[in-house]
């Protein structure tokens, strides 16, 4: 359904009854990601709010340049989505830049976080702290934030460079074919340019107040975009309770490469902060 808020009008499913799961994806995916964890959730007793961020499939593309796109933005978003079906506490799952998100989110209103999974992306200090080859790993970061120029490369020839760089995705074609509408690809690359600038990757990493809510990471070990020591630390930044778990032979996109494990390790968390 699409659900119309202050700024823009979100692309949302709502499925189940009981305690409610906020699940977020990342670049470049849409609520899709997570097709394979709703059934379970539901089935256990978990009411599920999947939306599609702005400038992502479905929902609205606003004009406004990459600040736009500030992760801030679409934390605000999510909270008015909550406030729009009457959510006031929730746990929140994230993957790629919906980890970014629901850190942002565990950061701003804690008290309404019961708990927060960070699939991928830990926090942004132990990433830019993780030594060089987590620098090395994100290259496409920083390609990212030459406008016009890298939206022309990753298009070019049916965009072969962004299905390369996707690589074991398994949604590829389906994920890109949104990206072909005019404006799609800038406003999804929106969100690096606004919230990891150049500027912000080669300065000191940012200090934070810790996460209080308890928090789970989980890295893939195929994960061609993000060490595992970048996850790891982020334990290092959360002062409420923590756990770390690894999903073997699985690519960054895990969700979809390993549905039940990542079912079996979600149902576990939640279960033990419900």
């Amino acid at each position: 359904m699409r659900v119309e808020l202050s700024e823009v009008t979100l692309d949302v499913e709502v499925s189940g009854e009981g305690p409610a799961v906020l699940l977020v994806h990342g670049f470049p995916d849409s609520h899709r990601l997570w097709r394979h964890q709703v059934p379970a959730l539901t089935a256990a007793g978990f009411r599920c709010v999947t939306p599609t961020l702005r400038g992502f499939g479905a929902s609205d593309r606003p004009e406004g340049g990459p600040e736009a796109y500030h992760p801030a933005k679409h934390v605000g978003d999510l909270l008015a989505l909550l406030a729009r079906l009457e959510i006031d506490r929730f746990h929140v799952v994230g993957h790629d830049w919906g980890s970014g998100v629901a850190q942002g989110l565990a950061q701003f209103v804690p008290d309404r976080v019961a708990s927060a999974t960070l699939m991928s992306v830990g926090d942004i200090a132990a990433i830019l702290g993780a030594g060089w080859e987590q620098r090395q790993r994100l290259w496409h970061v920083t390609m990212f934030q030459h406008e016009g120029l890298s939206e022309e490369w990753l298009s070019r020839e049916d965009f072969a460079n962004l299905r390369d760089m996707l690589g074991e995705h398994p949604d590829v074609e389906a994920v890109l074919e949104p990206l072909r509408a005019p404006g799609a690809l800038t406003a999804a690359l929106n969100i690096y340019r606004a919230g990891l600038p150049i500027e912000a990757q080669l300065a000191a990493p940012p200090v934070l107040p810790p996460l209080s809510v308890p928090v789970m990471g989980v890295w893939s070990t195929g994960d061609r975009f993000l060490t595992e020591r970048q996850m790891t630390d982020t334990g290092a930044h959360v002062s409420g309770p923590w756990r770390y778990e690894r999903v073997e032979d699985a690519g960054h996109w895990f969700p979809l490469d390993q549905p039940e494990r990542v079912n079996e390790l979600l149902l576990s968390f939640l279960k033990e902060n419900g």
